[in-house]
């Protein structure tokens, strides 16, 4: 059997950016973050590796963070396959799910420009957790090393009266007040928990998220990983958001 081949333009330049820098960042976040988490295992014991880890992470985090922020202002201003509507399901979407899972079952599934509505949701939960995560992260950034943006804020809460913010050294007592620092460990601490299980929840998303990028490449003909490089997919159907 024959098939017409045609080519749609899709993925904007930001999007494809976008998309591998937070794929980068992200893995060398999880890898670091690792091995904070299980730095005794690894032998890790010194303070100064300790705080060494902490500030990779968050300069990691800063590149993380400031491509999201960009990601989002293309949301509101960029190209139509950067805005928000190219992803979060919207009007008629129930419909739309439905009329795809039919295709899928048919054995003739129905071909996209853009994200399938499963896509949809998926995209829409990552983008969700990755905001959870760059919210959470700056906070403790703050908090742990006294990093911006809240870090300057966060050592003239806890500085002794007469001692300089700026002189003050993470995870040591020097110069601190101690009441305000038990108030402040009981305010970063649910941050540090939600950091943690948004981690967690999002390396799964991942690992089901690339599961079905590569089943829609093999079983869809979708060309979803070929077009986050070129911009393009080629497909052989009718495309359903044309």
């Amino acid at each position: 059997m024959s098939h017409v081949y045609k080519n749609y333009r899709t993925w904007s330049a930001s999007v494809r950016w976008f998309h591998w820098i937070n794929v980068l960042s992200v893995m060398a976040l999880i890898f670091v973050g690792l091995i904070m988490l299980y730095k005794k295992e690894l032998g890790i014991t010194s303070l100064d590796a300790k705080i060494g880890l902490k500030e990779l992470h968050v300069i990691i985090g800063y590149i993380f963070a400031t491509n999201l922020f960009i990601r989002i202002i293309f949301a509101f201003i960029g190209p139509a396959s950067a805005r928000f509507s190219a992803f979060i399901p919207g009007k008629g979407f129930r419909q739309n799910l439905q009329r795809y899972r039919e295709s899928l079952k048919s054995g003739k599934p129905q071909q996209f420009i853009g994200h399938n509505p499963l896509g949809k949701l998926a995209v829409t939960a990552l983008f969700t957790l990755l905001i959870i995560l760059a919210i959470s992260g700056l906070i403790r950034a703050g908090t742990d090393i006294y990093y911006p943006p809240f870090g300057s804020t966060v050592a003239s809460y806890i500085a002794e009266e007469g001692i300089d913010p700026a002189t003050l050294m993470p995870y040591q007592k020097e110069g601190v007040n101690p009441e305000r620092m038990a108030s402040l460990k009981t305010f970063k601490s649910p941050f540090g928990k939600i950091h943690l299980y948004t981690a967690y929840l999002l390396m799964l998303l991942i690992v089901i998220h690339i599961a079905a990028v590569v089943r829609a490449e093999v079983k869809e003909g979708d060309r979803l990983i070929s077009s986050m490089f070129s911009g393009n997919k080629v497909l052989t159907e009718k495309p359903q958001d044309e």
